[in-house]
């Protein structure tokens, strides 16, 4: 973990790669402060995983504070990162946390309760929550006059994806169905997108928005909804490998470590105003991700398939086009599902230290 040297440390392969391909952005924080909300959860957790490392190795002297409604808890689970020198916890809640009296020069705004089970039970407050977080976050960079602002948003403001669309650009002028109470946690990030907007417009704020669609990585939940996790959490307990479903619906998948640096990268360098989709282009159908989670392991489980396919009928997509990302910014995907794949079991065959459920 991150200490005095890189020995010991299970991330010290990601968090080189990491610094590999952020090294030329990290001047722009040398003595700076970075406020982050969200930093606990699976997304923060990789953003502080990066920044301790790079801010110790480069000798940046840079500062970040974490908003936390538990920081003890966190603590418990990652005392490297709650007790490193240089990351401090600020207690509150996103929607109406007391503004800290100190300066901030950049601001990450990643606090989402990523929640089927929320937003199925109760959608209004996932709106009030995304919303209100906004706001509230994108009010303290005005106070703190920060230089630039990231908020991780999601491709669920797209809506559903066509069966003839491939993959998803920025520029697909879609949406989630207003009429349905489930679009709760996509219509929170587009009005949230469009506070962005607003706020630099009005007042100059330097907003980027990151559209982020699928992951996987250590420190991810494996037992909430998300398909990925749910299968290494089968796998590590020795199977089955279960598939709730028939197996048919796409998805694709970026390593923790390359996201870590299109987000960094997206602070630093990307366009105000602008939105990037932030994933994998390679998708696989669940039923193929739960065979390669499967081959992933040294027991190799089986997998079980709980529905049968319905013949006719279109196969669900949740897949990026990051061209933009890449032609704009230099940024690639360098780590394949395979590989992603097994160093994720790796760490969780070790490590008891999964974030919280949200971003």
């Amino acid at each position: 973990m991150v200490n005095d040297n890189t020995r010991g440390n299970p991330l010290a392969a990601d968090l080189e790669h990491i610094l590999e391909h952020t090294a030329a952005l990290w001047e722009n924080i040398r003595g700076a402060r970075i406020f982050v909300t969200g930093g606990t959860g699976f997304f923060g957790a990789w953003l502080l995983e990066s920044f301790a490392w790079t801010n110790k190795k480069l000798g940046l002297g840079a500062r970040v504070l974490v908003l936390s409604r538990d920081p003890g808890k966190f603590a418990r689970k990652c005392p490297h990162l709650a007790n490193d020198p240089s990351v401090d916890f600020l207690i509150g809640d996103v929607r109406d946390f007391e503004f800290p009296s100190e300066r901030f020069d950049y601001v990450i705004h990643a606090a989402t309760e990523a929640s089927a089970k929320l937003n199925e039970e109760n959608p209004l407050l996932m709106v009030e929550t995304i919303v209100d977080g906004t706001r509230r976050t994108l009010g303290f960079a005005r106070r703190s006059q920060a230089r630039r602002f990231l908020y991780i948003s999601s491709g669920a403001v797209y809506g559903k994806q066509p069966p003839d669309l491939s993959r998803i650009p920025e520029d697909y002028l879609s949406a989630p169905d207003p009429l349905d109470s489930r679009s709760a946690y996509g219509e929170g990030k587009r009005l949230s997108e469009l506070l962005c907007s607003i706020y630099k417009k009005q007042f100059r704020i330097k907003a980027i928005i990151a559209r982020c669609f699928a992951f996987v990585g250590p420190y991810l939940n494996l037992d909430i909804h998300y398909a990925v996790g749910n299968f290494i959490r089968d796998g590590l307990s020795g199977g089955p490998i279960r598939v709730s479903g028939d197996g048919t619906s796409f998805r694709s998948y970026m390593y923790a470590a390359d996201l870590a640096i299109w987000l960094w990268t997206l602070l630093f360098r990307g366009e105000p105003g602008e939105a990037y989709n932030v994933g994998s282009e390679d998708a696989v159908t669940i039923k193929e991700l739960a065979q390669e989670v499967s081959a992933a392991f040294l027991h190799s489980p089986d997998v079980v398939i709980a529905k049968t396919p319905i013949p006719g009928r279109p196969q669900e997509q949740y897949v990026p086009s990051v061209k933009k990302g890449r032609k704009e910014l230099g940024l690639d995907v360098w780590i394949k599902l395979d590989e992603a794949l097994r160093r994720t079991i790796a760490f969780s065959e070790q490590h008891d230290c999964a974030a919280d459920g949200g971003t």
